[in-house]
């Protein structure tokens, strides 16, 4: 970084570079606090190319913060669907109902007291606070993370305390009393477009002159990560059960996909047999006698956390067990279906369903009424 070139300098370039070539996105068109609060939970784990169909289906089914507060859940994930990290969605709409009955509809104007509502945190805090009433705070994501690192040749991992915050601080004194949301944003525009992990696009940079990592050729170093945790591999089992037409889904009732649908199932320990363990959790669950067919298909899945392989089997129904479940089971027709939300892995599942249902599906069985 040059000697003796104040903060200003290095600001003002940025803001030059941000004002002149930022993306034309839906939610910088407006101060809204609840436009601005939304994109930036949507944008959490999410690149913007994907997020931005998401906001705009979001502001348009839901346009207020009352609307989303009276909304079921259900219609949150459906919307949220594909998403991923569900639990966004489930605190977007607690934390909606929480202002309506708290807050009187009125939306939090510190990033202090948005800290308080499920689901933000002190960058989502910072941003919404700055962007939407002009806070100046600071807002420091993974992008503004690696760009800070770069610029004052952060030599320490990002994991470390003492690192987070020493970028929280330096992200602060880059603020100015007009517009701070502007350079929170411009931050991280310039770390999605220009900064980027791999490939820095140092050339084209508005703040090279300034940049230390730079200037002594360490930019593709840094910034520095501890090494990641090994991501374990989980077996599992899904039941695809149809019932006069109809498919048996159960709600989640815990867990990153609690509140959506899906296919029957469990996950397998060391050694069980998949058929023994569908059985199982068919009759604990359900209350269900089966019978276990033909494997469909076998699904892989990444999560954040888990690498997911999920083997799908047709199964029939005891003939004499009537079609009702216990617990949060549902009987779906493929239309029906398709209003209930459904993560991803368990729309996988339905495509290979739908692939295999005329060569391998058993018929519909009409089970007898207990007598």
């Amino acid at each position: 970084m040059k000697r003796g070139t104040p903060h200003r300098a290095l600001r003002d370039a940025l803001l030059r570079w941000y004002r002149r070539d930022a993306r034309d996105l839906p939610w910088r068109a407006t101060r809204d606090p609840y436009h601005v609060w939304l994109s930036e939970i949507l944008l959490q784990q999410t690149r913007v190319a994907t997020a931005q169909p998401y906001y705009e289906r979001f502001v348009q089914a839901l346009p207020t913060v009352q609307a989303l507060a009276a909304a079921p859940l259900d219609r949150v994930l459906k919307l949220w669907e594909g998403l991923g990290y569900y639990n966004r969605a489930r605190n977007l709409h607690r934390a909606a109902q929480l202002i309506v009955a708290d807050l009187s509809g009125q939306l939090p104007r510190t990033a202090e007291a948005w800290q308080r509502l499920p689901g933000v945190g002190p960058y989502t805090a910072g941003a919404i606070a700055s962007i939407a009433f002009g806070a100046r705070v600071p807002a420091v994501d993974g992008n503004v993370k690696r760009v800070l690192s770069r610029l004052f040749r952060i030599q320490t991992p990002l994991e470390d305390p003492a690192t987070r915050a020493a970028l929280w601080r330096l992200a602060a004194e880059l603020l100015c009393e007009q517009r701070p949301g502007d350079v929170n944003q411009a931050l991280m525009e310039l770390g999605a477009r220009l900064c980027t992990p791999r490939a820095p696009h140092c050339p084209a940079c508005p703040v090279a002159p300034w940049c230390a990592a730079r200037a002594a050729g360490v930019e593709r170093n840094l910034p520095i990560r501890r090494p990641r945790k090994t991501v374990p591999h989980v077996e599992a089992v899904a039941a695809i059960i149809r019932a006069r037409g109809r498919y048996l889904l159960a709600q989640r009732p815990s867990g990153l996909l609690a509140g959506l649908w899906a296919w029957p199932g469990t996950e397998l320990a060391d050694g069980e047999r998949q058929d023994s363990a569908l059985r199982k959790v068919l009759r604990d669950a359900f209350g269900l006698e089966i019978v276990v067919g033909d494997r469909l298909a076998t699904v892989r899945h990444e999560f954040s956390h888990r690498r997911l392989r999920l083997h799908v089997y047709a199964c029939r129904l005891v003939c004499r067990t009537p079609p009702h479940v216990r617990r949060a089971g549902r009987w779906l027709s493929v239309q029906e279906l398709e209003r209930y939300p459904l993560a991803r892995v368990d729309r996988k599942v339905l495509a290979a369903v739908m692939q295999a249902t005329a060569e391998r599906l058993p018929p519909p069985v009409t089970p007898r009424r207990a007598r």
